[in-house]
């Protein structure tokens, strides 16, 4: 009978962390209200799938996002398949820079996930607001795009270290 070490499976879950941390984040939905912070909010799973589905592809699979939007619509009470339909929009825009790029830059990468939260929150906002008359909040969502877009640096960099940690080299 083979036995198993601790390593291994140290090694698996921190090889599996995005996946874990998007579904933490997804199924959390924490929220900064009990701070009383009244405008501030961010969209982590956005940064997230964005950095790993340009960084490191193979760490999230579509499937995966897919299934994550599926329970955050659940989570928030969208209808079912928004979140999964921006989530995988997050990644298909990741994907498309990641082919076209030819010498990644941190500050390139920055401006190309604000063109895509502009594109894909105005679709989500299009798309709730004209086929399922929900009604949002012009200037939540601004606060929320311009924090998700601060935030994402930040996270770009503890992402970038954590990978060169667990998975050797990076990237750039």
């Amino acid at each position: 009978m083979k036995i198993f070490s601790k390593k291994p499976i140290l090694i698996t879950i921190l090889r599996n962390a995005p996946i874990i941390l998007l579904f933490i984040s997804v199924l959390n939905e924490f929220d900064l209200n009990y701070l009383e912070l009244k405008y501030f909010s961010f969209n982590f799973p956005f940064i997230l799938i964005f950095y790993w589905s340009l960084k490191k592809s193979e760490s999230l699979g579509y499937g995966y996002i897919f299934l994550a939007g599926l329970f955050n619509d659940v989570v928030v009470g969208l209808p079912i398949g928004i979140s999964s339909f921006s989530y995988l929009l997050i990644s298909g825009f990741a994907s498309y820079l990641r082919n076209i790029t030819l010498s990644p830059n941190l500050i390139k990468d920055w401006i190309f996930f604000l063109f895509t939260i502009l594109v894909v929150n105005s679709t989500v906002f299009l798309s709730l607001t004209l086929l399922f008359l929900y009604s949002l909040d012009y200037y939540d969502l601004v606060i929320n795009i311009f924090f998700t877009f601060l935030f994402y640096i930040i996270f770009a960099n503890i992402f970038k270290f954590y990978q060169e940690v667990v998975f050797g080299k990076t990237n750039d």
